[in-house]
């Protein structure tokens, strides 16, 4: 892959926004593309992306398009930065624009809505087996990766040539990329974290305090490598940056919508007043709703998740939540 070749980043949000900045860094042509074309315009003038990273300029090598095909034209490889929602939409009116030698890559986290596929699986339906793709997460906020501060991400590909690639084009003196090829645990790591996250929200925002939500965050990840493990993902992938670390961050620090969430939710909030006020997509929402049915179809026990679920969308009242999950039978640790 040519650093003078052209990347397509497509969502103009505040993660796509900082992964576009991240790969013209090194003075590779970025074409970032969205859905609002006011918004684009107001970009293309400030030469910034003033509504989510207001102080993060952008390089020279970075160009706002309003013409998807426009933003296509020439680039090896597009990077696809959406809510899990609109994932499947995007790649089918991606697919007739795209040449047989473009590669694809995603930063969309969470499991698609009614059937439970992760975004490789979407990614496969909607645009082929043949081509080469790949997945990029870890524990990054936006507003860190524009202001340039030192981060860690993984990027997951079933081939070893097109993740190296990637990783050598994202890095920098102050941002490192790692390789893995487990596709389905980085995918699973980024889903379940959302959900785990608003639970840590609930918890701390009811005064739990720091023993609850390390207990939280511990016992969450053995869920997600139950699940991950149950779907054919390596365990060892749940160790790292792409599972507890992205946990830990999200669960921890209130730059985490998701975290934010659950605090609002536990201040009072109705689950839509909670989302009106951040206004931004809170993946962990739509998260517990999919967790919970992707864990009963593979029979695969998730009590915290499975609570953070119930206070959703079963008015369960929180307090009530962490009683039940307190009363379950005592059995071994690594069970």
């Amino acid at each position: 892959m040519s650093s003078h070749t052209p990347i397509a980043v497509l969502g103009a949000g505040s993660w796509g926004t900082a992964l576009a900045i991240q790969f013209a860094r090194g003075g590779r042509p970025v074409r970032l593309w969205g859905r609002d074309a006011a918004a684009l315009a107001a970009m293309a003038r400030a030469r910034r992306n003033e509504r989510y990273l207001p102080t993060a300029q952008f390089p020279a090598s970075l160009n706002v398009e309003t013409q998807l095909p426009v933003a296509l034209a020439a680039a090896r490889d597009v990077l696809v930065v959406v809510p899990s929602h609109a994932l499947r939409a995007l790649l089918r009116q991606l697919a007739p624009l795209l040449g047989k030698d473009m590669n694809v890559a995603w930063a969309t986290k969470g499991f698609e809505q009614g059937s439970g596929k992760l975004p490789h699986e979407v990614a496969r339906e909607e645009l082929g087996v043949e081509r080469a793709v790949a997945v990029l997460s870890g524990p990054t906020f936006a507003r860190e990766v524009g202001a340039g501060l030192p981060t860690a991400m993984t990027i997951a590909c079933a081939d070893p040539a097109y993740a190296s690639s990637l990783a050598r084009e994202l890095s920098s003196a102050n941002f490192r990329a790692y390789t893995s090829s487990d596709i389905v645990g980085v995918e699973i790591g980024g889903a379940v974290k959302n959900a785990l996250a608003v639970g840590a929200g609930l918890s701390d925002g009811l005064g739990f305090g720091a023993n609850t939500r390390v207990a939280l965050i511990t016992r969450g990840l053995k869920e997600m490598t139950r699940l991950g493990v149950a779907r054919g993902a390596h365990p060892d992938t749940f160790m790292g940056l792409a599972g507890l670390g992205d946990l830990v961050l999200t669960c921890t620090d209130d730059q985490s919508r998701n975290r934010r969430f659950g605090l609002l939710l536990a201040a009072g909030l109705t689950c839509e007043a909670a989302l009106t006020q951040i206004a931004q997509a809170v993946e962990g929402y739509a998260a517990a709703r999919a967790i919970h049915e992707v864990a009963a179809r593979a029979a695969v026990e998730m009590p915290l998740c499975e609570m953070v679920y119930r206070v959703l969308y079963e008015n369960l009242p929180a307090k009530d939540a962490v009683r039940a999950l307190m009363s379950r039978p005592i059995k071994a640790e690594t069970a």
